[in-house]
């Protein structure tokens, strides 16, 4: 009955992935095992007092014990002792000045009692505590949908030190050391396998159905399952900072943070309260019936919509975790619900981010090796993942690899160094335009095929272009495809020409494809559409997506992309699987979904419950059955967005 019970009753604390989970001896107790057991002392307690009324209305049924010809004792007191939690949860709602059901339940309880309705008001307080403990143990399911993914982190992890094999706490692990796991074994680190082959179940991470193969060079991630061989991991990302980690933070940090709809839901639960006593009040005026009257007040119940919100929206968010897509809290599911542009970068986010270079076209007569040496050089401190494809090509070259004296980035646009006094700028055509080195200009290939063209100059004299195309992600083109069967805008973004913008956007299926923008102007592009009334969301990877992700209404960055891009995002795609952003969408539309239908449940019972208990077509047991049957059908309805027990990992 509380309207808030996911965020009291939460008992899952990030801090036990580098503490609780990390106790080496499994005997000791830990912190979410004692709150566990005293959750269990609080369950017995309460069925304990739903035996005890129950008892108590039979004696009153079977008039075991009546000393007072108009008075019940027995009644009475178990009433009163059975009834203490909503009594005490009423007076506090008195004190905080509070409107809620507990109070409207008091009202009608005391009522009952004051007209002799003994039986009524016991087997109404029975109800009523039935439901909480229902109420609770569903809750409870959401809440270790989420404990149950601590134990996907062993305690205990094989290192390499010094030559030798030891078993060392979690918690003592370091970074760039050497984890060992063995077959059937949990990955208990982000990192690199450095040596072996194995097969590893990373459903809990990824979502993917099926083992995926590793072997030297990939990547795993903590919580995953090696199933057949051993693997040698470099450890890179622990505790809190792994993949994992992040996961169990974002649900939690869900739990606690509260999004509109939920404060819309609180807000309603309230006005029903006050439209089921002011019902009550009329029907006593027009009828003077006052077992009518207390059936107004008992029937009328918000406790669906309350509860069932935030379990709603912790479910959902822990489905998309499973799934493979964080959602930052509650207010972002809410807005990815109501996205109907998805603006992508290319480069990174609908392509790998490692392109290769297809030709080098020379100008006034330098060769190959000539336009890769000053192109390296000058990518040589780029992150851009078309410098990591010339200095690739440096590297079979056997072209020694240098570093500049000076750098210099400009986003969108390319990069300007100084190397032994000589200048070395590598970039578009429009950096070079800027910077009067057109003598000689190779034919543009007019972005053939998406290859994107880098124009390389040294000492104010052009050398040639590189022509590189980046690959596209196998998944693309059928995410594009959902999401405009979804009834979504999709649009391309790019800092590359407009020519390998289109060539690639007319593969993939975008509704739009635009090129040659610096970040401001993908920033501006979000903007635009948010002043015409479009939900805008925003898919990137890198630096230069940062100031659009922050302006659109849901940013969401690929989890292989830059810190600042994470960090700026709502949404992050562990994997950079765009098909996890097409199951975050459909799991966030479901939840607004279910959302609303608790909500039009809700109104329609209480309205039609109100209406007959007003004309006497219900008395107070029907209408408290009616009461607690619609309340848990609407939290039962949120439960459907849970994690399964296997998504759950148990």
């Amino acid at each position: 009955m509380s309207s808030s019970p996911i965020v009291e009753k939460s008992s899952v604390n990030p801090a036990h992935l580098s503490q609780t989970r990390n106790s080496p001896e499994r005997n000791e107790p830990t912190p979410g095992a004692e709150d566990e057991q005293h959750g269990h002392e609080v369950e017995w307690a309460e069925l304990a007092r739903i035996a005890f009324v129950a008892l108590a209305a039979a004696a009153v049924w079977f008039r075991l014990w009546e000393p007072f010809p108009h008075i019940s004792v027995i009644g009475i007191a178990a009433t009163l002792i059975g009834g203490y939690p909503i009594f005490k949860e009423a007076f506090e709602n008195i004190v905080e000045r509070k409107m809620t059901m507990e109070l409207s339940m008091t009202i009608a309880l005391l009522s009952a009692l004051a007209i002799g309705e003994f039986f009524t008001a016991l087997v109404i307080t029975g109800f009523v505590l039935a439901a909480e403990v229902l109420e609770g143990l569903t809750v409870g399911r959401g809440r270790r949908a989420i404990q149950s993914l601590l134990d996907f982190l062993p305690r205990t992890v094989a290192v390499r030190r010094n030559g030798q094999v030891i078993e060392v706490p979690s918690d003592q692990v370091q970074v760039d050391e050497t984890v060992i796991v063995k077959p059937g074994g949990h990955i208990p680190v982000d990192g690199i396998v450095l040596s072996g082959r194995s097969f590893v179940e990373q459903a809990a991470i990824t979502g993917e159905a099926m083992p995926v193969e590793k072997a030297q060079g990939d990547a795993v991630y903590a919580g995953t399952i090696n199933q057949s061989g051993a693997l040698e991991i470099g450890a890179q990302k622990l505790g809190r900072d792994t993949t994992f980690g992040r996961i169990i933070e974002a649900v939690e940090r869900a739990e606690k943070s509260r999004a509109p709809i939920q404060k819309t839901a609180d807000r309603l639960a309230g006005y029903l309260v006050y439209f089921a006593l002011g019902a009550a009040i009329l029907t006593f005026i027009l009828t003077h019936n006052v077992r009518s009257t207390i059936s107004v007040v008992i029937v009328a119940g918000a406790c669906g919509i309350a509860a069932g919100t935030p379990l709603a929206i912790l479910g959902a968010i822990g489905r998309a975790a499973h799934q493979g897509a964080i959602i930052k809290g509650g207010l972002y599911l809410e807005a990815l619900a109501a996205v109907d542009t998805v603006l992508l970068d290319k480069t990174g986010t609908l392509t790998f981010g490692t392109p290769q270079i297809r030709e080098v076209v020379s100008a006034n007569g330098f060769g190959e090796q000539q336009i890769i040496a000053a192109a390296s050089i000058a990518e040589r401190k780029s992150e851009h993942p078309l410098a990591k494809a010339v200095v690739a090509r440096a590297t079979e070259l056997a072209i020694p690899l240098v570093d500049p004296d000076e750098f210099s980035y400009t986003p969108g646009r390319g990069v300007r160094v100084s190397y032994e006094g000589e200048e070395i700028v590598v970039g578009s055509l429009a950096l070079l335009v800027e910077h009067g080195m057109t003598r000689g200009l190779p034919g543009s290939s007019n972005g053939a095929e998406g290859a994107s063209e880098v124009y390389v100059a040294r000492a104010g004299q052009l050398l040639g272009s590189i022509r590189i195309a980046d690959v596209l992600r196998p998944e693309a083109k059928n995410a594009i495809a959902a999401m405009r069967q979804m009834g979504l805008k999709t649009v391309l973004l790019s800092g590359d020409t407009q020519a390998a913008t289109s060539s690639v956007g007319r593969g993939l299926g975008v509704d739009e494809a635009v090129g040659g923008l610096l970040p401001e102007q993908k920033a501006k592009w979000v903007t635009e559409l948010r002043s015409k009334g479009r939900n805008v969301a925003m898919v990137g990877d890198g630096i230069n997506d940062a100031p659009a992700l922050v302006e659109a209404n849901v940013g969401i960055a690929m989890g292989s992309g830059t810190a600042v891009a994470r960090e700026s995002a709502d949404v992050i795609l562990i994997g950079s699987d765009l098909s996890k952003l097409v199951e975050a969408l459909r799991v966030a539309r479901r939840c607004r979904g279910i959302i609303m239908q608790n909500f039009v449940g809700t109104l329609v019972v209480d309205s039609v419950g109100v209406g007959m208990a007003a004309f006497g077509l219900l008395n107070p047991l029907l209408a408290a059955f009616i009461h607690v049957t619609s309340e848990l059908a609407f939290i039962l309805n949120s439960t459907r967005l849970l994690p399964r027990s296997s998504e759950a990992g148990q």
